[in-house]
């Protein structure tokens, strides 16, 4: 999810389109918090690791 994020904000800020970059910085976000979650143990979406 946060590659995917990454890649949408790099084409959103090359070609100038606000809604990829957008939903690219969304991403990023939710990807890094529930990396952040599953690397402390809690369980994210009934699963105890998420990748």
């Amino acid at each position: 999810m946060i590659i995917l994020g990454v890649i949408l904000l790099l084409i959103g800020m090359l070609a100038h389109v606000s809604l990829l970059t957008t939903i690219g910085g969304i991403l990023v976000v939710v990807g890094a918090v529930l990396w952040i979650l599953g690397a402390m143990g809690r369980a994210v979406g009934g699963r105890k690791h998420y990748f």
